[in-house]
């Protein structure tokens, strides 16, 4: 099931709320009857109105359907029918049929969105599973300026699917190791696929059956739990794996011989602290030049796939198609007030 980003009120709200007026009137003119019950007659018991007779008009009164065998026989009677019990007739009508076109327009534009977003989607990145990796996951995403449109989450816990949902994501409920979930995301036009599931089991499943989808043409990210699970994710398809008890370990071991670099790597880590961590392209003009000499901290280079250390001696010169690794300067802008 796939559930698009929330919006402010959903039709089940709108559908209470009018269910509720609804009620409210049905109660109100049942007290307004039952307070001038002797100004009103029905026809097989003359003895007067009891509380279920009132109730018994009022609903026949509202729905228009008026069997006539109670009626208003005395003026005031008939003068409340007029100035209150009319009106609210054509209330609730409104109501029930207002609620009946708001759960038709709901549907109809829900489906026009599910059509919409069907039509649109590609080049767009999959996160499997909505955890603490997966969270962590989509708000680097975001955080980088990846547009959220393009954001689809793969959860088959459905709290994790409605907070997805509520955060502005497309969440689709199942199973990641399904051919036929991956299959409703379009696995097969995505940019990257994100494998942040709970275990490592369901990290290979997930793996095997993307790569089984698409070939290995598209990128696929796996966080495992344990390093010596890193292999077998490579082996089921995934491009990358990032190890994240082994990196969480090394932090711990460098907080303790080396607390200054757990500082720095935190910084690069945590959005809008002062530095970041970026990637771009080698422009023209750079191309002949050492990396030392760019204006930018470069700190490793990127060419045809793999990572130059600026140690050795092919990191000498920066070649065409060469992608630089650098820091940036991550703070927020210093907000300008007006004199």
């Amino acid at each position: 099931m796939i559930h698009l980003p929330s919006t402010k009120r959903g039709p089940l709200r709108a559908l209470t709320l009018r269910l509720l007026a609804a009620l409210t009137l049905v109660f109100l003119i049942v007290f307004v009857v039952y307070l001038d019950r002797d100004g009103y007659r029905d026809g097989d018991d003359p003895s007067g109105l009891s509380l279920l007779d009132c109730f018994y008009y009022t609903v026949v009164s509202l729905s228009t359907t008026g069997y006539g065998d109670i009626t208003p026989v005395t003026p005031q009677a008939r003068l409340v029918n007029v100035l209150v019990v009319t009106p609210a007739r054509v209330l609730f009508l409104i109501i029930l049929v207002g609620t009946t076109l708001e759960v038709l327009t709901e549907q109809y534009r829900t489906s026009a969105r599910l059509s919409r977003w069907r039509r649109i989607l590609k080049d767009h990145v999959i996160v499997c599973g909505y955890g603490t990796k997966g969270r962590s996951a989509v708000g680097a995403l975001r955080e980088s300026g990846f547009d959220v449109r393009r954001i689809v989450v793969v959860e088959s816990d459905r709290a994790a699917v409605r907070r997805a949902a509520a955060d502005g994501f497309v969440a689709i409920e199942g199973s990641a190791t399904q051919a036929s979930v991956l299959m409703d995301a379009h696995i097969k036009d995505a940019k990257s696929v994100i494998v942040a599931t709970d275990t490592d089991e369901a990290s290979v499943l997930v793996t095997l059956t993307a790569r089984q989808l698409t070939a290995g043409k598209v990128r696929i990210i796996a966080a495992a739990r344990e390093a010596e699970n890193a292999p077998l994710l490579k082996q089921s398809g995934a491009h990358q794996v990032i190890v994240s008890s082994a990196t969480a370990g090394r932090l711990l071991g460098l907080s303790t011989s080396a607390p200054p670099l757990i500082d720095v790597v935190e910084d690069l880590l945590t959005p809008g602290a002062g530095m970041a961590l970026a990637l771009r392209s080698a422009t023209r003009d750079e191309v002949g030049r050492s990396p030392r000499e760019v204006a930018e901290p470069v700190i490793a280079l990127v060419r045809l796939g793999r990572i130059i250390s600026l140690s050795t001696p092919e990191s000498t010169k920066i070649e065409t198609g060469d992608l630089l690794v650098y820091v940036r300067d991550d703070r927020p802008s210093p907000v300008t007030v007006p004199a």
